[in-house]
């Protein structure tokens, strides 16, 4: 199902074989932009939430991933493959991204910009984020899993994190913990929340909102 006022728009790249990048583009211009592992599943339901909560006009740019968890886990977490993590980065960053501004001209800075993702995806937003803070200001991670850690050492400037995990998932929910203890130990500016709610329950999409409301405001 599509959103009711936003539209969907989604293009090919050569990368991985053809990979596509579905965009929620909203009906008013964005003043925010969201990037998103695992697009082709949560692309059209984030959007749906968005309008439902009147939220800030916010385009939402969500990267296809591979249907195989095994295959997600080497292109979005950086400990299991480190050749395929990073290619997938460089499509993520350096194609599609600029592509978005080719393409609806779209261009908002670090601090208007976030990077979204649940479970393995939330691995990647992590990533992401720690990896490219002049880029993605903020991070959402729902549920993230436990392959991508937090380092030892946190230096430099640090995003935003917004963590969100469910009572019912003892695992994912120790894992925003692990994530939130060592960020606010380094100084970051951190939210932990806890839903109920077990793995790929509603409030992963639920919960985006809010997210968007912390980064950007209403």
């Amino acid at each position: 199902m599509s959103p009711a006022a936003g539209q969907l728009v989604t293009e090919t790249f050569e990368y991985g074989g053809g990979r596509q990048v579905t965009v929620y583009v909203p009906p008013a211009c964005p003043e925010s932009i969201v990037f998103a592992g695992d697009g082709g599943w949560h692309i059209s339901r984030l959007g749906e939430v968005l309008e439902a909560a009147s939220a800030r006009s916010t385009m939402i740019v969500g990267v296809h991933g591979r249907a195989d968890d095994d295959a997600r886990l080497q292109e979005y977490s950086p400990v299991f493959d480190a050749e395929r993590f990073a290619a997938h980065e460089k499509f993520f960053v350096e194609d599609a991204r600029p592509w978005v501004q080719w393409r609806f001209g779209v261009a908002l800075p670090a601090g208007r910009a976030a990077v979204w993702g649940a479970s393995i995806g939330g691995e990647l937003a992590l990533a992401m984020g720690f990896r490219h803070p002049d880029i993605y200001g903020a991070v959402f991670s729902a549920s993230p899993g436990g392959g991508y850690r937090p380092p030892a050492v946190m230096s430099g400037p640090l995003p935003r994190v917004y963590l969100v995990a469910g009572t019912l998932e003892p695992f994912f929910r120790a894992n925003a913990r692990r994530w939130a203890v060592a960020l606010r130990e380094a100084g970051a500016d951190v939210v932990m929340t806890e839903r109920a709610g077990s793995h790929g329950d509603a409030f992963w999409a639920e919960e985006f909102p809010l997210m968007v409301a912390w980064a950007f405001g209403r």
